[in-house]
């Protein structure tokens, strides 16, 4: 008996060793899936997290342009009231010049003063460039004429054509003679 009991404990240690390593190969295994289910999750969060950066750009982005449609829209209508301006700048000169009547006179203004209005209200403001440093931003040169005063220099010393802008933007570019 002593032998059979010997065998007994013999078989049953195998069996708890060979149970032990069955029990550890799947522990090992189901260590690995749960480090496998981390790498998948941090990898889903992380896509996660930058389809919704993504999201939150695109929101901004789709606001931003449609703020400036909205504030350029009708930058087509308004730039073709700025020959209308100029039509009206170059008559009210000629009537100043001539003995027109000041009825005449005050007629014109008051209607290129209502013209103006409208377009300050929409957003369009003239370029101030008589007497300003030449900048390429807002300038166009179309003439340079040599000055004596080294202060004139490379600044705007006539204006041929007013420019403007529509919030900011330029519309039209002034037209300039420059001092050099």
């Amino acid at each position: 008996m002593d032998k059979e009991n010997k065998e007994h404990k013999k078989n049953k240690n195998a069996e708890q060793a060979a149970k032990i390593k069955e029990l550890t190969e799947a522990l090992e295994k189901t260590r690995e899936e749960v480090e496998k289910c981390k790498e998948e999750v941090a990898e889903a969060k992380d896509q996660h997290l930058r389809l919704q950066a993504e999201w939150d750009n695109y929101r901004r982005r789709t606001a931003k342009e449609r703020l400036e449609l909205i504030d350029n829209a009708g930058k087509d209508i308004l730039t073709g009231f700025l020959p209308v301006v100029d039509d009206c700048q170059r008559a009210l000169q000629v009537l100043r010049d001539s003995d027109a009547a000041p009825a005449a006179i005050e007629g014109t203004e008051l209607i290129y003063n209502k013209l103006m209005n409208y377009l300050k209200s929409r957003g369009v403001e003239p370029i101030e460039a008589l007497g300003a440093a030449f900048d390429t931003d807002f300038h166009e040169a179309v003439a340079q004429f040599p000055v004596d005063d080294p202060e004139k220099k490379n600044t705007v010393i006539d204006v041929t054509q007013e420019g403007y802008t529509l919030n900011g933007n330029v519309i039209r570019f002034a037209k300039v003679v420059v001092g050099i």
